[in-house]
């Protein structure tokens, strides 16, 4: 399975399809909640594609704020959880994010998937609080 950084606007949009299934079909997340001034290719947030613009299967974003990369948008289709397709997206976002000069990364992970991250070396550093009617937890690594 491909897993590479978005460079064509038919990537982007095979992206927003798997967030649409991922978020705002199986996790009800407003539309108007899901995407924003970060989802165009000259935002300056990287967009990352697992799978083909034909066949997309998981997704995410991250954009810079100072040195700090923020890590949003994780997500992989049902079909294809399971393969370890998550952390390949993670991995992925964490060597563009440095090739952008981030030495630390933050998230707001949901609390299901808190071990998840945990085990990528992420460090929980809040109590649970609630995004779109999900639980939870902002979350930092040190990058380099």
């Amino acid at each position: 399975m491909n897993v590479h950084k978005i460079e064509t606007e038919e990537e982007l949009e095979a992206a927003f399809r798997v967030r649409r299934d991922v978020f705002i079909t199986e996790q009800h997340v407003p539309e108007a909640d899901e995407f924003d001034k970060w989802d165009t290719l000259t935002s300056g947030a990287v967009h990352i594609l697992a799978g083909t613009a034909g066949e997309p299967a998981g997704a995410a974003r991250f954009h810079m704020k100072g040195s700090q990369a923020k890590l949003e948008r994780i997500c992989v289709q049902k079909a294809f959880r399971g393969r370890r397709l998550g952390s390949r997206i993670l991995e992925k976002l964490e060597e563009e994010a440095v090739r952008a000069g981030a030495s630390s990364s933050i998230l707001h992970g949901q609390t299901h998937a808190e071990a998840f991250y945990h085990r990528h070396g992420y460090v929980t550093t809040s109590e649970p609080f609630d995004e779109d009617g999900i639980e939870h937890v902002r979350m930092e690594k040190t990058l380099r």
